[in-house]
């Protein structure tokens, strides 16, 4: 291999390699759609067994207490996050920020857990390829937000603050 060559190729690979990442990524539901109602696992589905709902490590009750469609039911801003820590580490980190923001915001938005592993079907109907992705529905069924990756703290943290602001305006 001609050494002046590998840079060109280094630069060339990588691009393509981002590009596969951001194709990867633009997935999922766009905002603005209507978000799809399907029964998911609860852990009173699974008689409280955590390890048969999450592969969380330090899973929160509170979010797994809803089924997806009941959830959509009751009228309430959702932050449904899509994660599967089992086998992604950034996933772990992400539920992590999740579970910080839900004891902040508990009384005014559901917070649920979708593992891969136990409610494949959620990962399907919302078109999530890969993990971790994180969905904002406001109280009408709508998705106000959706992104692939992790998220930053205040980056959730302001999405959140953004739906409820738009929905006491509306």
């Amino acid at each position: 291999m001609n050494i002046k060559r590998w840079p060109i190729m280094l630069v060339c690979c990588v691009a393509m390699s981002l590009y596969g990442c951001d194709d990867r990524l633009a997935g999922g539901l766009k905002k603005g759609e209507l978000a799809p109602r399907l029964q998911t696992k609860t852990l009173a589905d699974v008689n409280g067994d955590f390890s048969r709902i999450t592969t969380y490590r330090q899973p929160d009750a509170r979010m797994y207490q809803y089924s997806l469609d009941k959830a959509l039911a009751l009228g309430k801003p959702i932050v449904l996050e899509f994660a599967t820590p089992g086998h992604c580490t950034v996933c772990d980190g992400q539920l992590q920020i999740v579970k910080a923001l839900l004891e902040k915001y508990q009384s005014e938005v559901l917070f649920l857990h979708m593992d891969q592993y136990e409610n494949p079907e959620a990962f399907k109907a919302y078109r999530v390829e890969g993990d971790p992705w994180t969905f904002i529905i406001d109280n009408k069924g709508i998705v106000r937000f959706q992104r692939a990756g992790s998220m930053l703290y205040g980056e959730l943290d302001q999405a959140i603050k953004n739906e409820l602001i738009s929905e006491s305006a509306g």
